[in-house]
């Protein structure tokens, strides 16, 4: 940027009556500095007026002895004295005499204090005018021609009030002499009096426009100080200088200030050793202040050199700019440049910097940190032949915790498991938090693999260890995967990505574990990844297909419905099993639109059978936190013109276990369309009674595990099948045991109570042609039996 600042300042107007203060002018000039100026001219000599005035009044005294009574003299004299007192008592003790403004009023009231001394030295040329010879009226004149030209002179910055005091006396001096003397001297002081009227306007315009200079010149200063950074005050950027021998010279009080120095014992120190501190006699300067040394030495210019300093035994960043000085003869005579203390605006960019890469919540490491802290790992470890390690953490059953306690306690939860991560690690590794509840520590030395896995188990130990929190013991896990890099990855990226691989391999075995990759965890990755392609083109093309496996009464073996299963058959990949493509659309967000399908195309197919049996749909959690899937469920019933009771919806425990999920609304509304709701799976998650009394359930599932267990005679089995058709009938719901393969296994759980059966023993998942075979012979039974 190039700054031109004009060396010469135009001539300002001044308004005269603005200058005599009779109002204030509509132009750009800034009166209240220059009245300021103008009170403040007239204060200084106010003593030296007061005692023109006292001195006056005693020779006009002393004149008129033998002219005027003593009493009259001693009156005027006391009336002299105590105008002038008063009036440079009001001067010097005047509101604003400290101001740098100053308003109309306090100028235009001036002019009382010259009406009222105008008055009070009119007195005595008028009294002696009718009995008063020629000697004494010239000396009266003498007399008071000097007090009006000393007026003229001093008060000259008041116009209006020393204009208003020549006026009044000359014009009592030239009516005496005229009455005494003759018209020639009275016109003569007349003439006088103009003179001075005018020289006194002339030299107060004068004092303005010297004001008004100054005033211009200090704003154009205060523009390229501000323009450069250079405001007038301590706090901000300075000026400073050396010689060719590096040494302080006409340091800058802001300068002198900033090092905490005196600015008279601060010039010809060495400039380095002021800026070292401390460090100037240990040797021990900072990378910043080398770097200045070397500017200085080479004689470079530079700018935006940061460094810190210790001012006070306070630590302190600067930041330096300068450029090389030399004299006419081109010899180099030193440096000058402008200093800045950026310690707050350093600190603040390194509150943002913290904040860019640690985790608000824990103050742990974030994803940015920690992958930078990998990269330097994975460089070292190339550089040195050597290994580290990335090693991932997934919290297991912590979204539980999450859902039914809150967010708060969840995050106190975190914070505690950081704690823990925190005393696990050595100081030469880092731990963060990538996100929710995942975890991750970067290991600079992974050369022993097995100390490696020894503190992955640690981890896990510490990690399941209970968490008390407002009066609840938790309980939770964690899924470790770990990736050595170079060995599972030459980047950065893919390392991470070996570590997914690894932890998802965790997650799948059940949690509360943790694998090393293997090359193999890629295969399986890339056969997720093909499947997940062909699976969102599997609607579309017609993969997709229904079977239906009878659900039986077990007391007479009758008919009383399906369940809907889904199938996919894949030109290629053949027949993919429901284990491992439904939980994909459950992670991918696909089981909305297939969980539709499945609903209308049973309903469709309901419709059609000659008995009127119940078809189950298994509908997911997904499914029901959207609020659009109650009118999909009354879509489905309209356009098949199934009736809402045939229709039963199973839902698991998991939709019970996210509060305020609106999932419980959702079942509540389709309840309401008259459709039935069967509990599946019951006993082998989070079972709770709360959700049973609050949900008008018509049937729960007993889980094949539990039927298989029974059929071993398992105790805790049998006793939990007891239990849940207990329960079942106190609150007036039907049960139904799955997996039932054997006449045995079919005995045992109706000698249990169980009311309904399902299982291979009585059918397969039938294709849809298979099950209307069986609908039309459980119809031809009933009517024989009719």
């Amino acid at each position: 940027m190039t700054i031109q600042i004009a060396s010469q300042f135009a001539q300002p107007k001044i308004d005269a009556c603005a200058l005599l203060g009779l109002y204030d002018p509509a132009d750009s000039t800034d009166w209240g500095p220059i009245r300021a100026a103008q009170l403040h001219a007239g204060r200084q000599l106010a003593l030296f007026m007061l005692a023109a005035n006292v001195v006056g009044a005693a020779m006009v005294i002393l004149l008129t002895v033998d002219l005027i009574p003593a009493w009259a003299r001693l009156s005027w004299g006391a009336a002299v004295a105590a105008i002038s007192v008063s009036i440079a008592f009001r001067r010097l003790s005047s509101t604003h005499r400290n101001a740098s403004i100053a308003p109309i009023e306090a100028v235009r009231d001036t002019v009382l204090e010259g009406i009222a001394l105008g008055v009070v030295w009119a007195v005595p040329p008028i009294a002696l005018c009718t009995h008063a010879d020629m000697g004494d009226a010239l000396g009266m004149w003498i007399i008071l021609s000097v007090l009006m030209t000393a007026s003229s002179v001093a008060m000259a910055a008041l116009p209006l009030a020393t204009i208003s005091f020549l006026a009044i006396l000359g014009g009592s001096i030239s009516v005496a002499l005229a009455m005494v003397v003759g018209a020639l001297p009275a016109a003569a002081t007349s003439l006088f009096t103009i003179l001075l009227m005018i020289g006194c306007f002339g030299r107060a315009k004068a004092l303005v426009i010297i004001r008004a200079n100054e005033i211009a010149l200090a704003e154009r200063d205060e523009t390229v100080s501000l323009l450069l950074n250079d405001e007038e005050d301590r706090s901000a950027d300075w000026l400073w200088e050396i010689d060719a021998a590096r040494r302080i010279v006409r340091a800058s009080p802001r300068f002198a200030y900033a090092v905490g120095l005196d600015p008279i014992a601060i010039n010809k120190m060495p400039f380095l050793q002021v800026l070292a501190g401390s460090a100037w006699e240990t040797g021990k300067f900072s990378a910043g202040l080398r770097t200045l040394a070397d500017k200085l030495k080479s004689r470079e210019a530079f700018r935006e050199l940061v460094l810190p300093v210790q001012i006070n035994g306070v630590d302190r960043w600067w930041e330096m700019a300068a450029t090389p000085r030399t004299d006419d003869t081109g010899n180099f005579i030193g440096f000058r440049g402008v200093g800045s203390d950026i310690t707050d605006a350093r600190a603040s960019a390194d509150k943002i910097n913290r904040m860019a890469r640690f985790d608000i919540l824990t103050g742990l490491a974030n994803r940015l940190l920690l992958t930078e802290t990998l990269s330097r790992a994975m460089a070292d470890a190339e550089k040195w032949n050597a290994r580290c390690a990335f090693m991932m953490i997934d919290l297991d059953r912590f979204k539980a915790v999450n859902d039914t306690l809150g967010h708060p306690v969840g995050d106190r939860m975190l914070v505690m498991v950081a704690e823990r991560l925190r005393g696990l690690i050595g100081e030469r590794d880092i731990v963060g938090r990538l996100g929710g509840d995942e975890f991750a520590i970067v290991i600079s030395d992974a050369s022993d693999t097995e100390q490696v896995v020894r503190l992955a188990e640690s981890i896990i130990a510490a990690i399941s260890k209970p968490y008390d929190i407002d009066q609840n013991t938790l309980h939770i896990g964690a899924s470790l995967g770990i990736a050595i890099g170079p060995r599972d990855g030459r980047t950065t990226e893919m390392l991470i990505r070996s570590a997914d691989l690894a932890l998802y391999r965790s997650k799948d075995a059940g949690g509360n574990t943790c694998h090393i990759y293997e090359p193999q965890l890629h295969i399986v990755a890339e056969e997720r990844r093909v499947l997940e392609m062909a699976l969102r083109k599997a609607l579309t093309n017609g993969e997709l297909h229904l079977n239906y496996q009878p659900v039986v009464n077990a007391a007479t073996g009758a008919l009383t419905g399906f369940e809907a299963l889904l199938r996919w058959t894949h030109p290629e990949l053949g027949n993919v099993s429901p284990v491992k493509f439904i939980p994909l659309a459950e992670d991918t967000r696909m089981i909305g639109p297939i969980g539709e399908w499945v609903l209308r195309t049973a309903c469709d197919e309901a419709a059609g059978w000659a008995t009127p049996v119940r078809v189950a749909v298994n509908v997911s959690p997904e499914q029901l936190n959207s609020p659009s899937f109650v009118n999909v469920v009354a879509s489905a019933l309209a356009n098949s013109g199934l009736a809402p009771d045939r229709l039963e919806l199973e839902v698991t425990e998991s939709v019970f276990m996210r509060e305020g999920s609106g999932a419980i609304k959702v079942l509540e509304r389709i309840l309401d369309l008259g459709v039935k709701l069967s509990l599946d799976d019951f006993g082998t998650g989070y079972s709770s009674l709360g959700y049973l009394s609050r949900t008008r359930f018509s049937s729960i599932k007993i889980d094949r595990s539990f039927v298989q267990g029974a059929s071993k005679k398992v105790p805790e089995a049998i006793a939990i099948i007891r239990a849940v058709v207990a329960l079942a009938q106190s609150l007036g719901m039907a049960t139904t045991a799955e997996g039932v393969e054997t006449e045995e296994e079919h005995s045992m759980v109706y000698e249990l109570g169980c009311t309904k059966v399902q299982g291979y023993y009585f059918g397969r998942p039938l294709p849809v042609e298979e099950a209307r075979a069986v609908v039309l012979r459980a119809a031809g039974r009933a009517s024989a039996v009719a």
